[in-house]
């Protein structure tokens, strides 16, 4: 007796192997020449010799699998059991891959065994040869199939008519549900079924707390089994006499619902659950016209495009959330009966099927995080680099092998920012240029492009700040002008200058650090503020015009940092603020990340409170306006002993750790 096994490297061929091994009988697979490497390696994990599995060259898409005619003789009456499982299982893949590997493969495997005279054709079939029947679909069922308009349905059904047509031998048919990973371990080799909502789930988790109660959607029954139920039942019902010409569904006798479902796994990886779930057949009222004119809307089509390709769901998954087909596995059952084969409770292995997943199958896992994955032998132009948050990043970027151009007013600081680069082997060239002098600017970008070949990542963090309240500002309208100049208009005119050679190449990154004021809107800072705002809200504008082309926008509302700029107003020496360290890596993050924003918590609370209850937020402002005064040289006098702050003042500073006061 032997075996002989198509796809013994895929998924669930691996476990089968692992089981007929036991049996003492030889076992043939069919694999390409490719992966005769991996065949050795699985030889290893199921402790077997090259005698023990044996390797038949050959190809799913030719003739008789494309094994040779030696092969073909040796192997004649010698396979007792014949076991079809390659196929492609995959909603992403292609309509003429599938119907290579399902269709044509399948009738290529019933040729082969015809050929070499096996005993029994064990087909590897699916729940999806019966379409989306609407109803119990039993397993004597198989013309009754419906709605088989997606190729892996309509695949897997015509496949399935090819054993029942065209196969000569005795066969038997199997239809495991959406087959999982290991209910010990969690493995699986691949993301598919359930898995496409991890990562929607693993957002969930990140941006809210578990406790959180979430609405969502209920749907049809998902049959979810485990590869190892599938392997086990597939080996035992293959040995047991007098089951030819018959089907088995390999499911689950009890599935959950698409809700329970996607609440399980939300407790398995922490994530809110779904408390009120709507049944998404209510939708079922809106006519079909009106829901395809609205999808085929660009607008439309490009956000669900952008949304679905960030979280790896394919669009086509979402057809089967009212999944209206029940599977009667009756002759199953009767088959397994006795053997201790069953299909465990799904809540019960769902925490290793989500550990294994976040562990190993996680696509941010495949993804270069690393700053120097990102910037490594790209030009990097940091403003004010002479001192704080430029000087701290440019060290960071040189440090990860980016070509560092410093940018600042004063020579002397700007060297000192080189030699320090220079002297951990980064690379750096340095211009002194005043960014609020527009003709500076210009210069600055000539000489850059010319000089550095084009610009990557923009960082506009020269600035300035004026801490001065409105009373103490009347006569003092040049503050206003000289720091939109810095802020705003230097900022747009270095963007507006590197933009056009960015387009050229197809990409750029353009961070500016704003403020935690822009979202708080702290008194005392309308000018500095007001040309923050300027400058995100061009930013914002701009980026939706330019996202088609591959350039990135970043607005880094940073909290209170120890800067330079800072060092005038005394009273900060006893306020918690941020190091020009940390707010570098807050630099790196949106380069490596590339959000639309990074901002602290207090920031977006801040931004909320204004959006929810703007005048008693007002208030609330207003009262530390009056407890935090202008300082002397606001108010136009001499600056003398530093201001000492209360026990109240320190209070309410770290209870609003990071705006500026």
């Amino acid at each position: 007796m032997a075996y002989f096994v198509t796809g013994a490297t895929g998924f669930i061929g691996r476990y089968l192997v692992a089981n007929l091994v036991r049996r003492k009988a030889p076992v043939y697979v069919l694999v390409r020449k490719g992966s005769l490497a991996r065949l050795a390696e699985l030889r290893e994990t199921w402790g077997v010799d090259e005698k023990e599995v044996v390797a038949i060259v050959g190809d799913l898409a030719k003739p008789e699998l494309g094994v040779s005619a030696a092969d073909l003789r040796r192997l004649k009456g010698k396979v007792e059991h014949m076991f079809h499982l390659a196929a492609i299982y995959d909603l992403k893949a292609s309509a003429e891959a599938q119907q290579v590997a399902n269709v044509e493969g399948t009738r290529h495997a019933v040729d082969f065994a015809d050929a070499v005279g096996a005993g029994c054709f064990h087909h590897m079939s699916s729940i999806a040869a019966a379409g989306l029947y609407d109803g119990v679909f039993r397993e004597d069922m198989f013309e009754e199939a419906e709605d088989l308009d997606h190729p892996y349905f309509r695949t897997k059904h015509d496949a399935e008519g090819i054993v029942r047509r065209e196969c000569t031998r005795p066969f038997r048919i199997y239809r495991p549900g959406f087959v999982v990973g290991d209910s010990g371990t969690g493995e699986i080799d691949k993301i598919d079924g359930p898995y496409y909502f991890f990562r929607a789930l693993q957002r969930m988790r990140k941006l809210l707390p578990e406790w959180m109660p979430m609405i969502g959607v209920e749907g049809g029954r998902i049959n979810i089994v485990p590869v190892d139920f599938v392997a086990d039942a597939l080996d035992h019902i293959a040995h047991r006499k007098g089951l030819d010409g018959k089907c088995f569904h390999l499911t689950d006798p009890k599935p959950y619902r698409i809700g329970e479902v996607l609440n399980i796994f939300a407790r398995a990886g922490h994530a809110p659950q779904m408390t009120m779930r709507i049944n998404a057949r209510l939708f079922g009222f809106i006519p079909a016209p009106i829901l395809y004119g609205l999808g085929s809307l660009a607008p439309v089509k490009r956000a669900m495009k952008v949304v679905l390709s960030d979280l790896g769901i394919p669009r086509d998954a979402f057809q089967f959330v009212n999944w209206p087909t029940r599977y009667d596995n009756r002759e199953a059952a009767k088959a397994l009966k006795g053997s201790g084969i069953g299909v465990p409770d799904l809540e019960s292995y769902a925490p290793a099927l989500w550990d294994y997943w976040e562990r190993h199958l996680d696509p941010d896992l495949f993804v270069d995080r690393s700053l120097s994955g990102r910037v490594k032998g790209r030009v990097a132009v940091v403003t004010g680099a002479s001192s704080g948050i430029g000087r701290a990043t440019a060290r960071k970027l040189a440090e990860a092998g980016a070509k560092v151009v410093l940018v600042a007013r004063g020579e002397e600081k700007l060297v000192e920012t080189k030699k320090e680069i220079d002297a951990m082997g980064g690379s750096a060239v340095m211009y002194t240029a005043d960014v609020s002098d527009l003709a500076a600017c210009d210069a600055l970008v000539q000489r850059v492009l010319k000089e550095q070949g084009g610009c990557d990542y923009l960082i506009n963090n020269a600035g300035r700040s004026i801490r001065r309240g409105i009373v103490n500002s009347f006569d003092r309208f040049h503050d206003f002008e000289r720091t939109m100049q810095l802020n705003y208009f230097g900022a747009i005119r270095l963007i507006l200058g590197f933009l056009p050679r960015m387009i050229e190449q197809k990409r750029g990154h353009i961070i500016n650090i704003s403020s935690i004021g822009v979202l708080s809107n702290a008194p005392r800072f309308s000018a500095y503020v007001a040309s923050k705002s300027a400058l995100d809200s061009f930013s914002a504008c701009v980026a939706s015009e330019l996202v088609d082309k591959n350039i990135d926008f970043t607005t880094i509302n940073m909290p209170l940092v120890r800067t330079p700029m800072i060092a005038p107003t005394r009273m900060y020496d006893s306020i918690p603020t941020l190091s020009p360290e940390e707010a570098a890596a807050l630099v790196v993050d949106a380069i490596v990340r590339k959000p639309v924003r990074i901002a602290t918590r207090l920031g977006v609370f801040g931004a909320i409170c204004h959006a929810v209850a703007p005048k008693v937020t007002q208030v609330l402002l207003n009262t530390a306006y009056n407890m935090f005064p202008d300082s002397a040289a606001a108010q136009g006098t001499k600056d003398g002993e530093p201001q000492r702050l209360s026990p109240e003042q320190i209070a309410f500073a770290q209870l609003t750790q990071g705006i500026h006061w």
